[in-house]
Protein backbone atom coordinates (compact mmCIF):
# COMPACT_ATOMS: atom_id res chain seq x y z
CA UNK A 1 0.00 0.00 0.00
CA UNK A 2 2.72 2.92 0.57
CA UNK A 3 4.34 2.48 -2.87
CA UNK A 4 0.94 2.38 -4.20
CA UNK A 5 0.37 5.88 -2.08
CA UNK A 6 3.83 7.33 -3.01
CA UNK A 7 3.52 6.27 -6.68
CA UNK A 8 0.39 8.16 -6.49
CA UNK A 9 1.20 11.17 -4.74
CA UNK A 10 4.48 11.48 -6.65
CA UNK A 11 2.37 11.67 -9.90
CA UNK A 12 0.33 14.60 -8.37
CA UNK A 13 3.23 15.87 -6.55
CA UNK A 14 5.36 16.78 -9.99
CA UNK A 15 2.42 16.76 -12.38
CA UNK A 16 0.68 19.51 -10.14
CA UNK A 17 4.18 21.55 -10.13
CA UNK A 18 4.69 21.25 -13.68
CA UNK A 19 1.39 22.41 -14.54
CA UNK A 20 1.82 25.57 -12.32
CA UNK A 21 5.51 25.99 -13.39
CA UNK A 22 4.03 25.87 -17.22
CA UNK A 23 1.44 28.43 -16.55
CA UNK A 24 2.15 30.89 -14.04
CA UNK A 25 6.07 30.74 -14.29
CA UNK A 26 6.17 29.68 -10.54
CA UNK A 27 5.83 26.92 -8.13
CA UNK A 28 4.62 27.80 -5.05
CA UNK A 29 5.77 26.84 -1.69
CA UNK A 30 3.08 25.35 0.13
CA UNK A 31 3.10 22.53 -2.95
CA UNK A 32 6.87 22.05 -2.60
CA UNK A 33 6.65 21.65 1.42
CA UNK A 34 3.35 19.68 0.85
CA UNK A 35 5.13 17.47 -1.67
CA UNK A 36 8.43 16.85 0.74
CA UNK A 37 6.54 16.27 3.83
CA UNK A 38 4.18 13.95 2.24
CA UNK A 39 7.60 11.61 0.94
CA UNK A 40 8.80 12.01 4.41
CA UNK A 41 5.33 10.49 6.07
CA UNK A 42 5.02 7.84 4.03
CA UNK A 43 8.45 7.11 5.07
CA UNK A 44 8.41 7.34 8.46
CA UNK A 45 6.34 4.22 9.21
CA UNK A 46 8.74 2.11 7.43
CA UNK A 47 11.28 2.81 10.15
CA UNK A 48 14.29 5.42 10.73
CA UNK A 49 16.49 3.50 7.76
CA UNK A 50 13.88 4.61 4.54
CA UNK A 51 13.02 7.67 6.44
CA UNK A 52 16.95 8.67 6.57
CA UNK A 53 17.08 7.29 2.94
CA UNK A 54 14.04 9.80 2.49
CA UNK A 55 15.88 12.91 4.07
CA UNK A 56 19.23 12.44 3.19
CA UNK A 57 17.65 12.04 -1.04
CA UNK A 58 16.19 15.55 -0.15
CA UNK A 59 19.27 17.07 1.45
CA UNK A 60 22.05 15.95 -1.64
CA UNK A 61 19.06 17.09 -4.32
CA UNK A 62 18.75 20.58 -2.53
CA UNK A 63 22.10 20.83 -2.20
CA UNK A 64 23.55 20.66 -5.90
CA UNK A 65 19.88 22.54 -6.87
CA UNK A 66 21.24 25.44 -4.41
CA UNK A 67 24.54 25.59 -6.57
CA UNK A 68 22.76 25.99 -9.82
CA UNK A 69 20.36 28.68 -8.08
CA UNK A 70 23.22 30.12 -6.97
CA UNK A 71 24.60 30.30 -10.69
CA UNK A 72 21.42 31.90 -11.59
CA UNK A 73 20.59 29.39 -13.94
CA UNK A 74 17.17 27.51 -11.78
CA UNK A 75 14.61 28.96 -9.88
CA UNK A 76 14.16 28.88 -6.13
CA UNK A 77 10.42 27.04 -6.79
CA UNK A 78 12.91 24.33 -8.95
CA UNK A 79 15.40 23.93 -5.46
CA UNK A 80 12.08 23.35 -3.34
CA UNK A 81 10.81 20.72 -5.87
CA UNK A 82 14.24 18.99 -6.65
CA UNK A 83 14.43 19.09 -2.63
CA UNK A 84 10.87 17.27 -2.28
CA UNK A 85 11.69 15.10 -5.37
CA UNK A 86 14.72 13.66 -3.40
CA UNK A 87 12.47 12.96 -0.48
CA UNK A 88 10.57 10.47 -2.54
CA UNK A 89 13.37 8.97 -4.64
CA UNK A 90 15.94 8.83 -1.47
CA UNK A 91 19.79 8.82 -1.35
CA UNK A 92 19.83 5.68 -3.58
CA UNK A 93 18.30 7.01 -6.44
CA UNK A 94 18.27 10.93 -6.67
CA UNK A 95 21.49 11.22 -8.18
CA UNK A 96 20.63 8.81 -11.26
CA UNK A 97 17.42 10.96 -11.22
CA UNK A 98 18.95 14.04 -11.45
CA UNK A 99 21.41 13.55 -14.14
CA UNK A 100 18.13 12.38 -16.31
CA UNK A 101 16.25 15.36 -15.39
CA UNK A 102 19.67 18.02 -16.57
CA UNK A 103 19.35 15.91 -19.55
CA UNK A 104 15.99 16.42 -19.90
CA UNK A 105 15.96 19.95 -19.26
CA UNK A 106 18.45 20.47 -21.94
CA UNK A 107 16.71 19.06 -24.57
CA UNK A 108 13.33 20.75 -23.07
CA UNK A 109 15.49 23.65 -23.54
CA UNK A 110 17.20 23.10 -26.88
CA UNK A 111 13.43 22.20 -28.38
CA UNK A 112 11.92 25.39 -26.63
CA UNK A 113 14.46 28.23 -27.88
CA UNK A 114 14.56 25.95 -31.27
CA UNK A 115 11.05 26.43 -31.58
CA UNK A 116 10.91 30.14 -30.80
CA UNK A 117 13.98 31.16 -33.58
CA UNK A 118 15.69 32.23 -30.15
CA UNK A 119 19.00 29.49 -30.40
CA UNK A 120 21.52 32.28 -31.34
CA UNK A 121 20.30 34.26 -28.16
CA UNK A 122 20.30 30.42 -26.21
CA UNK A 123 23.95 30.53 -27.17
CA UNK A 124 25.27 33.83 -26.83
CA UNK A 125 23.86 33.92 -23.07
CA UNK A 126 25.19 30.65 -22.32
CA UNK A 127 28.39 31.36 -23.60
CA UNK A 128 28.00 34.62 -21.54
CA UNK A 129 27.27 32.24 -18.42
CA UNK A 130 30.24 30.37 -19.01
CA UNK A 131 32.67 33.23 -18.97
CA UNK A 132 31.15 34.97 -15.90
CA UNK A 133 31.40 31.01 -13.94
CA UNK A 134 34.86 31.68 -14.96
CA UNK A 135 35.93 34.53 -13.76
CA UNK A 136 33.78 34.16 -10.82
CA UNK A 137 31.55 37.07 -11.86
CA UNK A 138 34.04 39.19 -12.75
CA UNK A 139 33.54 39.20 -16.80
CA UNK A 140 30.96 41.61 -17.10
CA UNK A 141 27.35 42.06 -15.88
CA UNK A 142 25.71 38.77 -13.71
CA UNK A 143 22.89 37.56 -15.60
CA UNK A 144 19.91 36.66 -13.60
CA UNK A 145 16.80 34.88 -14.62
CA UNK A 146 14.85 38.07 -14.25
CA UNK A 147 17.19 40.13 -16.66
CA UNK A 148 16.49 41.21 -19.99
CA UNK A 149 16.87 38.48 -22.64
CA UNK A 150 16.87 35.72 -20.10
CA UNK A 151 15.95 32.91 -21.61
CA UNK A 152 13.73 30.81 -19.30
CA UNK A 153 11.88 27.47 -19.31
CA UNK A 154 9.68 26.05 -17.01
CA UNK A 155 11.98 23.99 -15.35
CA UNK A 156 9.42 21.98 -13.79
CA UNK A 157 8.50 20.02 -17.02
CA UNK A 158 11.11 18.01 -17.25
CA UNK A 159 12.47 17.54 -13.59
CA UNK A 160 8.56 16.07 -13.74
CA UNK A 161 9.08 14.10 -16.55
CA UNK A 162 12.55 13.48 -15.26
CA UNK A 163 11.50 12.19 -11.68
CA UNK A 164 8.53 9.76 -12.95
CA UNK A 165 10.70 8.39 -15.77
CA UNK A 166 13.34 7.33 -12.98
CA UNK A 167 10.66 6.49 -10.33
CA UNK A 168 8.50 3.85 -12.62
CA UNK A 169 11.49 3.37 -14.61
CA UNK A 170 13.77 2.23 -12.42
CA UNK A 171 10.83 0.92 -9.95
CA UNK A 172 12.31 2.63 -6.88
CA UNK A 173 11.19 1.32 -3.99
CA UNK A 174 10.69 3.20 -0.35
Amino acid sequence: MTQAAASVLLVVFVCTAAWWDATASRIPNGLTLTGLAAALILRAPLGLEPLLHGLGGSGIAFGLALVFYALRAIGGGDVKLLAGVGAFLGSGEVLGALGLIAVLGAAYALLTVSLRGLLPLLVFNTLDLIKSWLTLGRAGPVRKLESPNALTIPYGVPIAAGALIWWFGEGVRL
